[in-house]
């Protein structure tokens, strides 16, 4: 892509990301760049271009970072964990479903591991501390015939901000903010990724797969007894009544149950 320029490495080591991701399918999966408009556009286009299954893309900076229903992702140079993830996933177009919800899972755990916060999660994948956003999560696809031949998991998470930009629909965070120390960005990179590899592998059992929207009801003040509105192509106000067995948000409104599966949503 024109606007990327491979980077040195920076607070990154390959050779240390290497040894610690041994094992999974993003040991020697590293791309750093420099800066790029959104790490999920080039990891998209890298996926067309057939970069193999476990390619990682890792931005200083992103000029045009994406979030949710085309939201701008604000991406300082320099300042947060900016990361696509390329799979090949052996999953019918139906069951990308699960892929938000696992990279959820995962970015909550490797959030408490470097730091010993406990994120929140507000579905379907705004990271939050308290009533702060701290991240978020993107995962997009390239389907044919039925089948996705790539998926890209966009993850972007603050790390050393103490300034954000005005107006932003949520309070921002950092995790420096919150943990009054700097954060590596190299140690949540790699727990990360450990962690989502474990995720993937437990896509196989149809056990594990069950039990995902419960793992996410654990950890999430969000999904139940919450006065919400929704907002997207399903828009509504009630109270969150759980996850359906597909990880799909019901809500409880003045005129019955809904089932939520797209958009997002916020506090009343």
């Amino acid at each position: 892509m024109s606007d990327a320029a491979f980077a040195d490495s920076g607070d990154l080591n390959p050779i240390e990301i290497d040894d610690a991701l041994a094992g999974t399918p993003f040991a020697k999966g590293l791309h750093h760049l420099r800066t790029v408009d959104s790490t999920n556009t080039y990891a998209l286009q890298q996926a067309r271009n057939g970069a193999p299954h476990g390619s990682f893309y890792v931005a200083d900076e992103q000029t045009a970072g994406r979030g949710r229903s085309d939201h701008e992702w604000h991406s300082q140079a320099g300042q947060g964990l900016y990361l696509s993830v390329l799979l090949r996933p052996d999953l019918d177009t139906a069951d990308l479903v699960w892929l938000p919800l696992i990279a959820g899972l995962a970015a909550h755990r490797a959030v408490r591991e470097v730091t010993a916060l406990d994120a929140d999660l507000r579905w379907p994948n705004d990271l939050l501390i308290g009533e702060r956003k701290v991240g978020g999560i993107l995962v997009e696809a390239v389907a044919e015939s039925g089948l996705a031949s790539a998926a890209v998991i966009g993850i972007g998470i603050n790390l050393h901000q103490r300034r954000f930009p005005a107006g932003l629909s949520t309070e921002p965070t950092s995790l420096d903010v919150e943990t009054g120390r700097t954060t590596s960005r190299q140690q949540l990179l790699i727990a990360l990724l450990r962690a989502l590899h474990n995720e993937i592998v437990g896509l196989a059992s149809m056990a594990s797969r069950a039990a995902i929207p419960l793992r996410i009801e654990a950890i999430s003040t969000w999904v139940r007894g919450r006065r919400i509105e929704v907002h997207g192509p399903q828009p509504c106000t009630g109270v969150t009544a759980g996850l359906d067995e597909r990880g799909f948000l019901r809500v409880r409104t003045a005129s019955g149950l809904v089932t939520v599966t797209t958009g997002g949503i916020r506090g009343r």
